[in-house]
Parts: structure tokens; C-alpha cells; sequence
């Protein structure tokens, strides 16, 4: 069954983060103020949830107070009610020993939007370089991947997979000249896409690649595979952590996904994709 499709053009960041995530000091309606600014259609917050998330030092971090966001975020959209679109989401770290968690949270679906998103390769992130001392450039990432492959098939609660190649923004300098698609181990990144698709999940393309390196999160190599796969789900997102950096790039993620062969994006609302013309 194809989607219905609203022909108008529009332009949603969703995937971003305010003061309720551990890495942003972020005021929301200083972000809201930004995305209006820069004519956004609408925005959705997406704060970080990461269970038994640990720093290197062991110190915890990442734990979202579920009713004080949701709370706080409701008041804010009732406020802009008519003026401007705001959902409410979650970034929600996937690992395979919280899947039980993961999946019975947000019972009540009060939240518009989960992305899933492998932040831990077994149990340490690799933006931190205490993860590279043990791998290099290809069993880091492969390794990575195969944490990701584990949770597409035991987890289900969430809409679509966050920045897919997020370990490639923290490949470490002596790394850094190697190329992406050699990194990149196709053949699981393909079997992870088939499964998403075959679960009616999607991916994002999500902006800070760009800012944090040359290329989208993920990658046009990837994008074009889960096209040729059937993919049709994808949404645009800038990763904020600051109101500077809101709705950054969208319009480019519009065009690099027409070049890729997509006709349309979409939005989530209430856990259901509203699809859009790019």
C-alpha cells in the first residue's frame, strides 16, 4: 500500500536535543525561536535516553527523566498550539541488555517518535579513544555493525534507525584517510537495512556528518542501498545540541536524498510516518 503523500514543500528537523539531554544545555525555546527563524515547517525534540550508559570513568550518564521531559515539552507545545509544529520524541540508545526496557518504554505512547541508535559497541562508546585501543579501523567498525544487526533483531520499539555509520565520525586521526565505502562491511550494513525494511522501520539522514566530518549520517553508499532495497521510510534530522546548529543543512539532505532516488520524506506523529515531497 503506498503512502499518502502531502504535495506541499516542507522542511522538518527531527532529530535534535535541548537541556534535557546529558550533552546540551540547549533552552527549547530558544531552539523553537531558531527553527521559525530559519522557516522550518516543524521540529521534533528527540532527547537522549541511553540505559546504563557509562563514561570511561564509569560515572552514568545519558538517563532521561521520562515525566519531567514530557511534562515540560507538552506546556511548550500547548503554548505554540496553531503557530508552529512541535512533536515529541526520544534519541533511545539500543543495546541488547536493556532490550526488555527498551521495548515496554513509553507504555502510555505519549511520545510522536523513537529513533534508535547504537551509541555503545559493547559497552563503550566509540567517540571516547579508550574504544580504539582495542580496535582498529575495520573490527571497530565491523564490530560496531554487528551490535547494531544483534538489536534490529531483538528490538522493536522504535520508528527509525539514527546517524546508521555514526562510529565513522570518530575514526581516530591515524584513520582518518581511509575511505568510508572501504570501511564499510556492505554485506552486514545490507542485511541490516532488509530487516528495517521487512519490520516497516526507516532510517534518518541525519546532517551532523557534515559538520562533524564530509559526509551525511549515513553515508550516499548507504542511502543508495536501502533505496535498492525497497527502503521508503527516511527522516531529516540535524542532530542539535546548541539552538546554532537547528534545521542545519536540511535543504541539502532534501537534495542528496533526490539524487539518491527518493521522491519524499517523512514525519513522524503519534508513531505513524506522514509522508511528504522532497
Amino acid at each position: 500500500m503506498k503512502p499518502m503523500i502531502d504535495n506541499l514543500p516542507k522542511f522538518y528537523d527531527t532529530h535534535l536535543h535541548s537541556c534535557f539531554s546529558f550533552d546540551s544545555e540547549a533552552d527549547p525555546e530558544d531552539e523553537i525561536r531558531k527553527a521559525k527563524a530559519i522557516g522550518l515547517t516543524g521540529m521534533c525534540f528527540t532527547d537522549h535516553n541511553d540505559f546504563d550508559y557509562k563514561q570511561p570513568d564509569d560515572s552514568a550518564a545519558f538517563a532521561l527523566d521520562f515525566d519531567k521531559y514530557i511534562n515540560a515539552l507538552t506546556d511548550i507545545r500547548k503554548n505554540h498550539a496553531g503557530d508552529f509544529e512541535i512533536l515529541i520524541g526520544l534519541e533511545q540508545g539500543l543495546t541488547m541488555p536493556a532490550a526488555g526496557r527498551i521495548d515496554n518504554y513509553d507504555p502510555e505512547k505519549k511520545l510522536d517518535f523513537i529513533i534508535g541508535s547504537t551509541h555503545v559497541v559493547d559497552s563503550l562508546d566509540p567517540y571516547y579513544p579508550e574504544f580504539w585501543e582495542d580496535h582498529d579501523a575495520y573490527s571497530g567498525v565491523r564490530r560496531y555493525y554487528e551490535n547494531i544487526y544483534d538489536c534490529v533483531n531483538a528490538i522493536k520499539n522504535f520508528d527509525v534507525y539514527g546517524h546508521l555509520d555514526y562510529i565513522t565520525r570518530y575514526l581516530p586521526k591515524q584513520y582518518k584517510d581511509l575511505s568510508h565505502d572501504e570501511l564499510t562491511p556492505l554485506d552486514l550494513v545490507c542485511e541490516i537495512l532488509k530487516k528495517l525494511i521487512y519490520d516497516g522501520k526507516g532510517i534518518e539522514i541525519n546532517t551532523a556528518g557534515w559538520r562533524k566530518g564530509n559526509h551525511s549520517n549515513p553515508s550516499v553508499l548507504i542511502l543508495r542501498e536501502y533505496k535498492r532495497l525497497g527502503g521508503e521510510i527516511i527522516t531529516t534530522g540535524s542532530d542539535a545540541h546548541c539552538c546554532a546548529h537547528i534545521g542545519d543543512q536540511i535543504k541539502k539532505a532534501h537534495s542528496v536524498l533526490s539524487e539518491c532516488g527518493f521522491k519524499y520524506a517523512c514525519v513522524f506523529k503519534k508513531r505513524k510516518p506522514e509522508f511528504y515531497n522532497l
